[in-house]
């Protein structure tokens, strides 16, 4: 039996070799060591060899490990009988017969151990004899027949675990069914970043067979820019140990010039003895997954594009202001440049629509935006500067816009910044108030359908919001000229009174959304030459306020005509106030007075109102109020107060009186009436600008004019968002030597007595040319005391602007003029004072009632009526 050729020393740690090296002669490479991690390391496999005599010769180390016994037990020892179960050794004799007889046999061998219990076939202590414990296995064996140096039969037997041939024949079915069957393109890259291996859905992405791959760097499949840092990646990781998870590698698939995109997972690859052989790389196309991102993304940024367009857009009422709201939303979040021109009518109030047909109709550049310095824009190729006039060419791009209402792209300039620009009309409620131009520089990804539909949305969201700002300018500019000329027309006059006012309206440049209010004042000339003063505020704004102050105000002066008191005043002025706000006009005014007080006050419009009658003859005024804030007096002398007038509720509530009081004024005395507008704002309290108001009132000894003045400057900070109304006056009353009085008992000589105080009165007072007519129509007065009156006669002439003659009685019957015929004898005395005065009137007194009637002052501007041509016409 020949020897065995020696076995090689096995590897260690001292005799690792990473491998040939490419500069060593091929004989060194073929006789090197096999380093750490070669096939044999998994296998473990053992020898041993079989003499002529079927007995075990040889013994290898690996075998004593594989097998757990010793050499020396082995040796010599015949290993049918040794090792093999004894219902299978008959048939394992035949197969080593076989063996002998030069016969090459594999297969897959049941063995026993004599004895496992300490890996060295040696008896265990207190074992009982005869007692075997050996373990028990299977093992592939590999038996090759050879011959000894005499030429004798012998054999080499090759024994692998087959536990560890199969855990390998596993594993390399997992592997191989992962690496070829995986829906990820999978490479095995060398140390020398070199593709080692590829599967197949690599090879159909890139081409080929997987082994046309082999020997293939980065470089040959990714730019180079992008290949330097994959490789610098894969580098890492080889030397390193760290994976790597989700790398985004940006490369072109051949014969494609699409941009793919990839995430790579890397990780480094090891041996069994855990030596670097390489870096797996697992890739799958997320190119769809990538621009689906993106589209979400986009869609995101839109989104929150049209949220920051509807909580920045139409803020303020202002057509500029909304423009510019609309720029700093989309520079630079949607384009880097942008303008907005709006139709030159819409701007200057011109209601017809606008129209392009000709190209005539001229816009206004309103706002401009960049966010690239040094880069003006102006879409048609001409420069347009801000807040210039100009029109678009009939056949330009924008022209077009605005004609059809649709959004179109203008070309770019040569060799301009801008790159893309689209041009979108601004249109709400299906009319073109201007147009916004968007666009985009170069380096930024042009315009795209998703673009111009976010175009298109933004631009109608600032176009309703400037078409808002237009409706709103143009219903504030009717309020407040409906308001002006409901208003009394500059300073009015009043006897016995110096009277300053100042209406203000609600200034848009606090910042907010003002609106026209219904403060309203009025000063009305009452018969006796007494005087109402009326200071007023319509809850609410806009033109419907206006509206309503207005009818508020015809009815209070109606109702001042009347002569009632100022209680009474304020009772019908409520009954009218509830039927305002509700369809019906008077008719519903009068179905609200019948309601209960829990009526329905969202059909109402609600009001304020102090109203003070102030008779110059007496100085006395008296003062109702419903709901309003109380009057403030400052007599000689003296600090400022607030007059306790009871407050009352507000017109439109109902259900309860109002109460009067009655205040004597000093000569010289300043009486102020004001809306809420000029002591209330959502910064400052009622009370505290109540109180500056009355602290503002220092020097009452000025003029009005300047009294009025003094007061806004000081009160500024204090209004601006709501109207303001003020209203003063400094009592001047009517002097003692312009009244004449008397009392006349109820007989007939009453009547000549009458005309001779007026005849003696006028002369005294230089009215000469009034003697006549004036003893005429108060003879017709008294007599008609006397015949149809009650109680003593009291006859009153009062000298201011006019002459006033009052007749007063305590009956109640008021007297009726009428056309008298031409058969009556009587009848014609009321029509007479018609003819002869200027006015003439009867007004109900707490003691009976008062007839009196006006004549005008003679002057040049005035022509008297003669009594006799008078008194002709009567019949």
């Amino acid at each position: 039996m020949s020897e065995i050729p020696a076995r090689a020393k096995e590897p260690t740690e001292s005799t690792e070799s990473e491998g040939p090296s490419a500069d060593a002669p091929l004989g060194d490479a073929v006789w090197q060591s096999s380093p750490p991690g070669s096939i044999y390391d998994y296998i473990k496999v053992a020898s041993f060899s079989i003499g002529p005599d079927g007995l075990v010769d040889q013994w290898s180390l690996r075998a004593e490990q594989l097998l757990g016994i010793r050499a020396e037990d082995a040796v010599g020892t015949d290993p049918i009988e040794a090792f093999i179960d004894p219902d299978l050794r008959e048939r394992g004799q035949r197969k080593m017969t076989e063996i002998l007889d030069g016969r090459e046999w594999t297969g897959v061998v049941p063995f026993r151990t004599p004895d496992e219990a300490d890996g060295t076939g040696r008896q265990e202590t207190g074992r009982q004899p005869g007692e075997r414990r050996g373990r028990r296995g299977l093992a592939e064996v590999y038996v090759m027949p050879t011959r000894t140096e005499d030429g004798e039969k012998a054999a080499v037997c090759i024994v692998v675990d087959v536990r560890v041939l199969r855990s390998i024949e596993t594993d390399l079915a997992a592997s191989q069914a992962i690496f070829g069957q995986s829906p990820f393109g999978f490479l095995l890259i060398d140390p020398d970043l070199r593709v080692r291996r590829a599967n197949q859905r690599f090879a159909s992405i890139f081409g080929g067979t997987p082994d046309d791959h082999r020997g293939k760097g980065v470089h040959d499949y990714l730019p180079r820019a992008e290949a330097d840092r994959v490789s610098a990646t894969l580098r890492r990781v080889l030397e390193t140990g760290d994976s790597l998870t989700d790398m985004h590698v940006t490369g072109f698939v051949p014969g494609s010039e699409e941009r793919r995109h990839w995430s790579v997972n890397l990780y480094r690859v090891h041996s069994g003895s855990g030596r670097p052989i390489g870096v797996a790389w697992l890739g799958t196309d997320i190119t769809a997954r990538r621009q689906a991102a993106r589209e979400a993304a986009n869609a995101r940024r839109n989104l929150a594009l049209l949220n920051e367009a509807g909580a920045r857009i139409g803020n303020s009422l202002d057509l500029e202001t909304t423009a510019r709201e609309l720029l700093d939303v989309v520079v630079p979040g949607f384009c880097d440049l942008a303008t907005v021109d709006l139709y030159q009518g819409l701007l200057v109030g011109d209601q017809s629509p606008p129209g392009l047909a000709d190209g005539s109709a001229e816009l206004r550049r309103v706002a401009f935006s960049s966010a690239v310095s040094d880069a003006p824009f102006h879409g048609t190729g001409e420069r347009v500067k801000l807040g210039s006039v100009h029109h678009y060419p009939f056949n330009s791009p924008c022209a077009d816009a605005l004609r059809t209402a649709r959004p179109r792209s203008v070309p770019a300039e040569d060799g301009g910044l801008v790159q893309s620009t689209l041009a979108v009309p601004m249109v709400a409620h299906d009319t073109v108030v201007g147009l916004v131009q968007f666009a985009r520089t170069k380096g930024s990804e042009p315009f795209g359908e998703r673009d111009r539909d976010l175009a298109v949305e933004l631009a109608a969201r600032a176009a309703v919001c400037i078409d808002n700002a237009r409706l709103y300018r143009r219903e504030h500019e009717r309020a407040l000229i409906l308001q002006r000329s409901l208003l009394p027309p500059g300073d009015p006059e009043a006897s016995g009174l110096d009277i300053a006012c100042r209406y203000l309206p609600g200034n848009a440049a606090t910042g907010r959304a003002s609106e026209v209010g219904g403060d309203w004042f009025d000063v009305i000339e009452l018969p006796g030459h007494r005087t109402a003063l009326v200071v007023g505020d319509v809850m609410g704004r806009g033109l419907r306020a206006a509206v309503a102050m207005g009818e508020l105000r015809t009815a209070v002066r109606t109702l001042a005509q009347l002569d009632l008191e100022p209680a009474e005043v304020l009772s019908q002025l409520d009954e009218i106030a509830r039927g305002l706000g509700a369809p019906g006009g008077v008719q519903q005014a009068t179905r609200a007075a019948r309601r209960p007080r829990e009526a329905d006050l969202s059909e109402v419009y609600l009001a304020t109102c102090v109203y003070a009658v102030y008779d110059s003859v007496t100085r006395r005024c008296t003062f109702a109020n419903a709901g309003h804030l109380p009057p403030v007096l400052v007599e000689p002398g003296e600090s400022a107060l607030m007059l306790d007038v009871p407050p009352g509720l507000p017109l439109g509530v109902g259900g309860e009186p109002f109460e009067e009081v009655e205040v004597e004024l000093p000569e010289g005395a300043l009486l102020a009436l004001y809306t809420d507008g000029l002591v209330e704002s959502r910064d400052h309290p009622l009370d505290e600008g109540l109180q500056a108001f009355v602290g503002a009132l220092t020097d009452p000894a000025q003029p009005l004019e300047d009294v009025c003045d003094q007061v806004l400057n000081t009160l500024d900070s204090h209004h601006g968002e709501d109207d303001i109304a003020l209203l003063m006056a400094r009592v001047q009353g009517l002097p003692s030597d312009s009244v004449g009085d008397w009392t006349l008992p109820r007989e007939p000589r009453s009547v000549g007595r009458a005309r001779e105080y007026a005849r003696a009165q006028l002369l005294a007072w230089d009215m000469e040319p009034l003697v006549d007519t004036t003893e005429l129509l108060v003879s017709e007065l008294v007599t008609n005391a006397l015949r149809y009156g009650e109680g003593e006669i009291r006859l009153r002439l009062l000298l201011d602007r006019t002459l006033v003659c009052e007749v007063w009685d305590s009956g109640l019957v008021q007297p009726r003029r009428r056309r008298a015929r031409d058969t009556d004898e009587g009848g014609r005395g009321l029509q007479l004072v018609g003819l002869l005065s200027a006015a003439w009137g009867s007004r109900r007194t707490p003691r009976g009632k008062t007839v009196w009637f006006e004549l005008p002052l003679p002057g040049a501007d005035t022509q008297l009526t003669d009594p006799a041509e008078a008194l002709l016409s009567l019949f």
